[in-house]
């Protein structure tokens, strides 16, 4: 296959912005040789999209560009509607599309059914971070990475040729992807949990080891991935130990460490716990199941779990992107520690209940139930760190420091309803039911649209808009 054969998304709720980084990938396409059709998912309202769409057309590419906002959304959806042709099921295809994480990266999977996709996200950009002096990896160790202080020397940026590094193994049996590509069951995080990729607690430095095991020959890539730096997923929790932690910092959302990998090498899994969707690449040729429809950040988790079929493989290649960390539109940091609270919940509630493992989806039997030691376990871990924050505020060298502190405590103590225990397990309750409610139906009613739509896209295609924007 050739770049010819893939199509490029960017999913974004910032219009604003989006136009730099299609600008970024764009030169970094075309500097590799590459002629890529780029699409651009927005979950702007209208207002949004009337206000900053004119910047879009700013841009200037070599590759085509095209949009897919409000307008071309509620034409799709509309169209789905009557061929489903039951007012029952309006509902359930509203929520599998709505302006969401998931909900935008569906709409993405549906445009480009019969295809190569690669996704990046909005604040990504196609160089890495790497230091000077890459150190030689341990025999099991896949990558290395460190924080650095920001304007620390001792790192730059390094540019790898992404097109061609997915081309290498999206959709190819294992037997014929690279033979300098590691092979083993999954890859160890040194600063996560396996199974949910919670933090095990801030660490400035973490190495993905290979776990061994056999890869089918015959096992095909439908997911790759690549390296990253800037920021390397961490949670929400690591970035308040980052806050705590440096005495000088005053704004929580300010990033003043960078992740900077130190080395790294490709690796196909037959398992893949490491899966990042702001980096990944897909073969969906014949279809892939839906992610979550949720606003809870965990949308990939079915992806995690879909993998783990046979025939299926999961791949990092031989590139790495950065992460930029937009603050632009993002939730305040409490809110985003309540949000990984509560998805880490529900990882683990759907994995034990897991049940089918099929072609376009998945199945688990998990039904949203909550329970006090649940409720329990999240406020004891949270309450610690509101504890490690007021004492922070005590000790804090300076008034804007100290008000900063106690204003994040504050936030804290309010997202999670006060650290009341029946308030906190009544409200989690009501999460866990709406989330989980959405999903199961979803993923019900996906196969039927996954077969409306790729006879569609070919006859007449998808509602879509042509950016006149610059040709380089």
């Amino acid at each position: 296959m050739s770049a010819s054969d893939l199509l490029f998304v960017i999913p974004t709720y910032r219009l604003r912005d989006v136009g730099e980084t299609i600008e970024h990938y764009d030169e970094h396409f075309w500097r590799d040789g590459h002629s890529v059709r780029m699409i651009v998912f927005d979950d702007s309202s209208p207002a949004t999209q009337e206000k900053y769409f004119p910047l879009l057309e700013q841009t200037q590419t070599h590759n085509e560009l095209y949009y897919v906002g409000p307008r071309e959304k509620e034409q799709f959806l509309a169209y789905l509607n009557q061929r489903l042709r039951d007012k029952r099921l309006e509902g359930l295809v509203k929520n599998l599309f709505r302006p969401s994480y998931g909900g935008n990266r569906n709409f993405t999977l549906m445009y480009t059914l019969g295809s190569l996709m690669i996704s990046a996200d909005d604040d990504m950009r196609p160089w890495t971070l790497m230091e000077y002096t890459r150190e030689s990896l341990n025999e099991d160790e896949v990558c290395r990475g460190r924080l650095h202080k920001a304007g620390q020397n001792g790192y730059c940026r390094k540019s790898f040729d992404i097109i061609a590094a997915f081309l290498d193994v999206l959709g190819k049996p294992v037997r014929e992807i690279p033979e300098h590509y590691v092979r083993g069951e999954l890859l160890v995080d040194t600063a996560m949990e396996l199974e949910t990729n919670a933090t095990k607690g801030l660490s400035r430095e973490n190495s993905l080891l290979l776990q061994h095991g056999a890869v089918p020959d015959d096992a095909i890539v439908k997911m790759a991935q690549t390296f990253r730096s800037g920021t390397n997923d961490i949670d929400a929790v690591d970035y308040v130990d980052l806050f705590l932690d440096n005495e000088e910092q005053v704004n929580p959302d300010d990033l003043n460490d960078f992740y900077v990998l130190v080395n790294f090498r490709p690796a196909v899994t037959k398992k893949n716990w490491r899966m990042d969707c702001g980096v990944a690449a897909y073969d969906n040729t014949l279809g892939l199941p839906p992610f979550f429809p949720t606003r809870l950040r965990f949308e990939d988790y079915i992806y995690r779990l879909w993998v783990q079929q046979d025939g299926l493989a999961a791949a990092h290649v031989d590139a790495a992107q950065n992460h930029t960390k937009s603050n632009y539109m993002r939730n305040p940091p409490a809110a985003e520690v309540f949000n990984e609270e509560v998805s880490n919940l529900l990882k683990r509630k759907i994995k034990g209940s897991l049940s089918r493992l099929d072609e376009l989806t998945i199945a688990f039997d998990y039904e949203g139930e909550v329970t006090a030691q649940d409720a329990h376990e999240i406020l004891e871990k949270i309450g610690r760190l509101y504890g490690r924050t007021l004492e922070a505020a005590e000790k804090a060298s300076s008034p804007e420091r100290t008000e900063a502190l106690r204003l994040f405590a504050a936030n804290l103590q309010k997202a999670f309803y006060g650290f009341e225990s029946d308030f906190f397990q009544q409200n989690l309750l009501r999460i866990a039911d709406d989330v989980i409610s959405v999903i199961k139906g979803s993923i019900e009613l996906w196969p039927s649209l996954v077969e409306i739509c790729y006879f569609q896209k070919d006859r007449r295609g998808l509602p879509q808009i042509r950016v006149k924007n610059r040709k380089k």
